[in-house]
């Protein structure tokens, strides 16, 4: 539905609500197209009534920083929701606890945790996203993955109803949450263990080193771009089948991280997802391992 078919559906809001809006800015990759509306609420209520007036026909989309995702070129439909500086903030319940706003950094929250004593949250810090992001895609590394963390999240849903939710109703596997259609995560509580700020600045220093030499950090990239299957790792299939460094248009598999894919400068979001194809074919050909993406792609091709 094109943004300027929908004016009138559009309900009114205190926030930020902007037709036609480029998604490409936002996302790492820095390809894609549009969103036909991009609402940023001024706060839980906002967007709490935008989504309850809204057409129920319209899709909804929440967008933290857009790390672990591929905007397609044809932009995406609906609404694509963005929380700001209202849902970042990250405060300490107690000795061992953390309240944090779905629109808040891994390394705020890391180091939030660090300043309080509060250790477990260090891997954390490796991830390059927002709570809501990690609480869907039960993020992980390093060992530990947000089902190991969290206590409960609040989220909106799609009726616009606030509700709260266990490790349990989100039904998490590797990756994966069985967070409702058009939920948008607003605050988590993630409880960790009692430790010095000392252990866990040097654990977070030790996660920050390995992913430094590791990952290629300093390029127009997502996060892990497919799955690890079980018992492998995806970066050593794709590699085995000769993808590293392999290209399409303007896309290429990272030589320092073959589970990784790199917009060289001028790729459309058709290279990249093209490229993530064709490294699953040759991985399927190769090994008879079916890699699954991990990385989300979103949008009208």
């Amino acid at each position: 539905m094109a943004a300027e078919a929908l004016p009138q559906a559009m309900p009114e809001v205190r926030g930020k609500l902007t037709p036609d809006a480029p998604l490409a800015k936002l996302v790492w990759f820095k390809t894609g197209g549009c969103a036909d509306w991009l609402f940023e609420p001024a706060d839980a209520d906002d967007l709490s009534a935008f989504l309850r007036a809204l057409d129920p026909a319209i899709p909804v989309m929440a967008l933290g920083f857009g790390s672990n995702m591929i905007v397609r070129d044809g932009g995406v439909p609906g609404v694509v929701i963005r929380l700001g500086k209202a849902f970042a903030g990250v405060e300490r319940i107690d000795s061992t606890t953390l309240r944090c706003g779905g629109g808040a950094s891994g390394i705020l929250v890391s180091s939030t945790a660090r300043d309080a004593g509060i250790g477990g949250l260090e891997f954390l810090r490796s991830i390059p996203g927002t709570v809501g992001g990690f609480v869907r895609m039960n993020g992980g590394a390093y060992g530990r993955e947000v089902k190991d963390v969290l206590k409960f999240c609040e989220v909106v849903l799609r009726s616009g109803q606030r509700k709260f939710l266990s490790p349990e109703d989100l039904a998490y596997t590797y990756r994966h949450s069985e967070l409702p259609e058009g939920a948008v995560v607003i605050s988590a509580t993630f409880r960790g263990h009692i430790d010095s700020p000392e252990a866990i600045q040097a654990e977070m220093d030790r996660i920050a080193a390995a992913r430094e030499a590791s990952q290629p950090l300093r390029t127009k990239t997502g996060g892990s771009t497919f799955k690890n299957p079980d018992g492998l790792k995806a970066w050593q299939l794709v590699d085995e089948a000769g993808c590293r460094g392999l290209t399409v248009g303007g896309a290429q598999v990272s030589e320092k991280h073959t589970n990784f894919l790199i917009n060289t400068g001028e790729a459309t979001s058709s290279d990249i997802e093209a490229l993530g194809e064709e490294v699953r074919r040759r991985v399927k050909q190769n090994s008879g391992v079916e890699l699954e993406w991990e990385i989300q792609r979103v949008g009208r091709k």
